[in-house]
């Protein structure tokens, strides 16, 4: 392993800028016109996208796709041990783990072996809980969680190499992304959490690719997957935020599971008048599915997340902790905290005074006062216990938020004034971990060891980083998810 960052240098870190890229230009939408027009006469792209992805070849995936891949994985991995002992997990395994078939496939971090179905619903579920993971910053889509939580059982109980379980989470990568970005960002805005419903069709494509299933079983495929696309934003700041993308994982991986006995659906589900496009979504660009299939891959563009909400707030708690660890700050010194940020902060993150840990994550007013007061924004901020800190709830009530339409999504402006009258103020364009900015692999170990400590010891955790690492050379997958087990379940970790 690395050496380790302290989590204090991680951040110091973290506030080097890493060079630039230039945004992706905004994408055309169908007006009310066009897309009666195209609600008649729909372009086939259902079965464009399945027949690309039946056709491709592992040689065809360029180096840097690979590489982020792997990165998406390792990330994915540390998440799933970070939320093993999640009070989350402990209740979905309480409830369902007498239902599960064969002790086939392994819930990461814990001692639980299940079916596969069972598997994927849980190991979605750890990955996400702790909001850690991975992010499509184009549709605020977490690629890994649906598309590598139903591989991983599947790669289990079969012998799969590395090889080819990377290129099917490519492949469920691409599939689940680009079919995102052809319903966002009305399909999100209509208040459907867009890694549950657009993750799905992910997990449905690795899985059905792993099975080697023909160009029509990968169309109904997509069919089963698309009926069962699900996942509400009225469900942020609960439990079932992170079972939307266990459902996803499990869901998908029984669309390919049917698809491979010739269970039919839709001949095409994307572009129907009737199908996912239309009926979850105002508007819809069905160029950004199959338009340069094979030369812009989506995986390029995952992020990995250095603070455990959500990525709207990042640019927010990166200006907080800058502001503090510069000019030394106590929350005892500050009069009040202002920001100035896209109207989106709001919408999701707007919740005053939040009760649990999980409500924390969508209260900016919270996030902003722990990172000042803590110097940190990850897991242990967000515990029922740490949400009734005296000191946090004082400076949570002095934070105030002003929305401003000509604020990106990307940026926020950051403003503490003392008590003496002295304004300490930044702008964030771009937060530590956007693409802009990426967490280098360092950041990374450092972040899958801090979660995994909570499950497993450290002997064990390197080893499994190792694997990680490794993955795209194993010649059996199934290995990342067998060094990944504990010995026993220990104590919970509170929500």
């Amino acid at each position: 392993m690395t050496d380790s960052l302290s989590r204090r240098n991680f951040i110091k870190a973290s506030g080097i800028a890493l060079g630039s890229t230039a945004l992706p230009a905004t994408p055309m939408v169908a007006s009310a016109a066009t897309a009666k027009a195209l609600a008649s006469n729909p372009p086939d792209v259902t079965r464009q996208l399945a027949s690309w992805i039946v056709s491709s070849e592992w040689s065809e995936i360029p180096e840097r796709t690979r590489y982020e891949a792997v990165r998406s994985i390792f990330n994915w991995v540390g998440c799933c041990l970070g939320g093993a002992r999640h009070q989350t997990t402990d209740r979905a395994i309480a409830a369902l783990a007498e239902f599960s078939g064969k002790p086939e496939a392994t819930v990461m971090g814990r001692n639980e072996r299940l079916d596969i179905m069972h598997a994927a619903l849980l190991n979605g579920i750890t990955s996400h809980v702790l909001d850690y993971d991975d992010t499509h910053l184009d549709t605020i889509i977490h690629p890994a969680g649906p598309v590598a939580s139903g591989l991983l059982g599947l790669a289990e109980k079969h012998d799969v190499s590395g090889k080819d379980f990377m290129h099917a989470f490519i492949l469920g990568v691409e599939a689940e992304c680009r079919i995102g970005l052809a319903v966002y960002p009305s399909h999100y805005e209509r208040g459907f959490h867009i890694t549950g419903t657009a993750g799905v069709f992910g997990s449905a494509v690795a899985c059905g690719k792993l099975l080697g299933l023909n160009e029509q079983q990968m169309i109904w495929a997509m069919g089963i997957a698309a009926t069962q696309s699900a996942g509400l934003k009225e469900m942020f700041g609960t439990m079932c935020k992170s079972f939307h993308v266990g459902s996803a994982g499990q869901n998908g991986l029984k669309a390919a599971l049917l698809a491979a006995k010739n269970y039919t659906s839709s001949p095409g589900v994307l572009e129907a008048k009737e199908g996912f496009a239309f009926t979850y979504s105002d508007e819809q660009d069905f160029s950004q599915i199959t338009d340069e299939l094979g030369a812009r891959w989506e995986t390029d563009k995952n992020t990995y997340k250095p603070f455990s909400c959500g990525i709207v707030t990042h640019p927010i708690i990166d200006g907080c902790i800058q502001l503090r660890n510069d000019h030394n700050l106590m929350a005892e010194q500050i009069e009040k905290v202002s920001l100035r940020v896209n109207p989106l902060v709001i919408k999701l993150t707007g919740k005053k005074s939040p009760q649990t840990g999980l409500e924390a994550k969508f209260s900016i007013f919270y996030i902003s006062a722990a990172a000042i007061v803590t110097g940190v924004a990850g897991p242990n901020q967000f515990t029922d216990e740490a949400v009734r800190m005296p000191e946090v709830v004082a400076l949570r009530d002095r934070v105030e938020a002003t929305v401003d339409e000509d604020v990106s999504e990307e940026e926020a402006f950051v403003s503490i004034t003392l008590q003496d009258g002295t304004v300490h103020s930044t702008h964030i364009e771009n937060a530590i971990g956007s693409v802009q900015r990426p967490l280098t692999n360092e950041h990374l170990e450092q972040k899958f060891a801090d979660q995994a400590q909570t499950a497993l010891p450290m002997s064990q955790i390197e080893e499994v980083m190792a694997l990680c690492w490794e993955v795209e050379n194993l010649d059996l997958v199934g290995e990342v998810a067998r060094a990944s087990a504990a010995v026993d379940n220990g104590s919970p970790v509170p929500a």
